[in-house]
Parts: C-alpha cells; sequence; structure tokens
C-alpha cells in the first residue's frame, strides 16, 4: 500500500476515533439531568409541556429509551446520527440536521473567505518580514502583528462596527441590506448554493456579489486578523532561520535575482512548517467563527444555538450543534493533513513510523 495511502488511512480512523470519544463525552454531559427532564424537552414550549402527565412523560421516556443504561442510550443516540435523523428541536419546530445544512453555507462562505484571506497575507508579510529584519516593513509588521494578538475578536468588532457602520456609515452587519435583498426577490434570485457570493455570479447578478462582499468585509476581517498575525509571525521566525543557510548564500553566488531567492528558494523551504500553523489557525477559526455571526448578525450555523437557548434548553438542537461543530473540525483537519503530507513527506513519513 503506498505511504500516502496508509497515512489517510491512519489519519480518519484517529478522527473517527476523536470524534467517538467527543460525543460519548457530550451525551454524558446529558445525561446528568434526570430522564423526567429530558423527557419534557421533546415537547414543544407552550404545548403543555409543563401539564403533560406523568404517564405521556413515562412514553416518551420508554420511546426515547431516557431509562436506559449510558451505553444503549449512546447507541442508540449514534445510530439516530448515522441515519441522519439528529432529533426533532422544539424550538426550532424542525429536525435539527436539516436546520444545521440549510445554515452552512453562509459559515463556510464567512471560513473560506477568512482562510483565503489570511493565509496568503500571513506568508506574504511574515516572508517580506524576516528577509529584511529591522526595516520599515518589519517593524511596523511587529507592531501590527501585536495589535491583532492581543485584542480579543469580540472587543474588535465592535470598534469596527462603531466606527464603519454607526460613524461613518461605510460597511454593514448582516449578511445582505433590505434594498438588495427586495431586488433579488422581485428578479426571482436562484439560490444554487446558499453562497450569497457564488449564487449572485451564477444568476448573474454583479451587484448582489458586491453587496454580499461588502457585508463581510467585517466579519472576515475580525475573524482572520488574529490568525494572520499568528502566521505571520511563524512565517518570520522560519525565514529568518533560513536566509542564512547555505543554499541562500550559494544561489546569492550565483546571481540569482533577490525576488527568486524570496519566492522561490525561501518560500518553498518556509512552507511545510507554516502549514502547521495553518492547520490550527483553520481549526481555530471554524472554532471561532460561531461568535462572529452572531455579533454580525449572520445567519449562519450560530443562529440555531442562538435560537434553541431563548426559552427551554432544547437539548436535541444544543447536542446536534456540539456534534457539527466537531465534524467540521474533524474534517478540515483531515483535509489540511493530508494536503500538508502531499507536499512534505518528512509528515507522513513521522506518523507512519509511529
Amino acid at each position: 500500500m503506498p505511504p500516502f495511502l496508509q497515512f489517510l488511512i491512519r489519519r480518519l480512523f484517529s478522527a473517527f476515533v476523536s470524534l467517538v470519544i467527543i460525543t460519548m463525552v457530550l451525551y454524558a454531559g446529558v445525561m446528568l439531568t434526570p430522564p423526567e427532564a429530558r423527557a419534557r424537552l421533546y415537547l414543544p414550549p407552550g404545548k403543555g409541556g409543563d401539564r403533560a402527565s406523568e404517564a405521556f412523560i413515562g412514553v416518551l421516556i420508554r420511546t426515547h429509551h431516557l431509562d436506559e443504561p449510558y451505553l444503549v442510550q449512546y447507541f442508540y443516540w449514534a445510530k439516530s446520527l448515522l441515519t441522519g435523523s439528529w432529533g426533532y428541536s422544539p424550538t426550532l419546530n424542525a429536525d435539527v440536521l436539516p436546520s444545521l445544512l440549510h445554515r452552512t453555507p453562509a459559515t463556510l462562505e464567512l471560513a473560506l473567505y477568512s482562510l483565503l484571506l489570511l493565509i496568503p497575507l500571513g506568508l506574504a508579510s511574515g516572508l517580506i518580514s524576516g528577509w529584511r529584519p529591522g526595516g520599515i516593513f518589519d517593524n511596523g509588521f511587529r507592531s501590527l502583528a501585536f495589535l491583532g494578538t492581543s485584542m480579543p475578536s469580540f472587543i474588535l468588532s465592535m470598534i469596527l462596527i462603531a466606527v464603519f457602520y454607526i460613524q461613518l456609515d461605510w460597511l454593514a452587519p448582516g449578511r445582505i441590506d433590505v434594498t438588495t435583498e427586495l431586488k433579488m426577490y422581485r428578479t426571482g434570485f436562484v439560490e444554487y448554493t446558499g453562497a450569497l457570493t457564488l449564487d449572485s455570479l451564477l444568476n448573474g447578478q454583479i451587484d448582489v456579489f458586491f453587496a454580499a462582499i461588502r457585508h463581510l468585509i467585517m466579519p472576515v476581517f475580525t475573524l482572520s486578523i488574529y490568525h494572520w498575525a499568528t502566521l505571520g509571525r511563524i512565517t518570520r521566525a522560519t525565514i529568518l532561520n533560513e536566509r542564512g543557510k547555505e543554499y541562500i548564500t550559494a544561489a546569492r553566488a550565483r546571481g540569482v535575482k533577490e525576488s527568486s531567492l524570496i519566492w522561490k528558494h525561501a518560500l518553498r523551504a518556509i512552507l511545510a512548517p507554516s502549514l502547521t500553523a495553518m492547520v490550527l489557525s483553520a481549526a481555530s477559526i471554524v472554532t471561532g467563527l460561531f461568535v462572529i455571526e452572531i455579533i454580525f448578525g449572520l445567519t449562519g450555523v450560530s443562529q440555531v444555538i442562538v435560537i434553541s437557548m431563548n426559552s427551554s434548553p432544547d437539548a436535541p438542537a444544543a447536542l446536534g450543534f456540539a456534534v457539527y461543530s466537531v465534524i467540521m473540525v474533524l474534517g478540515l483537519m483531515f483535509v489540511l493533513d493530508a494536503i500538508q503530507a502531499l507536499l512534505d513527506p518528512r509528515v507522513r513519513e513521522e506518523v507512519l513510523k509511529t
């Protein structure tokens, strides 16, 4: 079997084991409440939940196996996850999985644009800064990186809203403005994917595309700035170590242009170490974007947990949201690990040795 395929199988098995362990811990937390209390969560608020008879509560307990041992309950719950039935959410008045999938495009759109912004900018700024340490660009980069890593995202988001929305009225929270939304409705806008920037291009409406981009600027910047600074710092530290090595000196002695030294020789050397930082940044973005969605009013996956907590606790929605987040992180890390192993054979060789 090829080494790369062996690496993928091991990583996939590791992700599956991690998913099982995390879901077992999540479900164990839910079992801390009595079966009667958990049974009432299956009753919609205001529909007689507080007045439900003990006999009906008993039927719910037996139907959902809430009086069985932990492993039995976990088995039925995990089985429902695998079959696509993630439970019914009373507060959402819908099944959990379709509710999550319906809001996924908005979340993926925010995550994708954040990664597209931070990865090239982080690599380029760290590379240029480390290649000429002590210069104007290096000093400016280190100052901005310090601010980016020291300021919490929710404070930065409030500052951006206060300046660019309230004071200047240049940018706005939300996913789209009311005027553009009305135009989309009147022109028969078709949602092919659910991602506004892509669907606007597929519908041939460039104005909708720029309106969607305008609403993404603040949340994307807020989500990316910390990880841009982290990736840039790691890249800078790596290039500081590389710039004095013999292969750089030999290439410069052969008359290789400075630009070629930076973007061909040095970039290749730092790409593999920087991929580790990219993987961690991508995972942090997935877990951190839910807060940004709530602050900027984006109708993404985070809306599920917000709605489910408006009234009584909604265990199916909360559990579904947690499992969905874990799957997104594990899936993204698996893809980035595969890319890292493809670009750097030393990574997969190190894993296969263990």
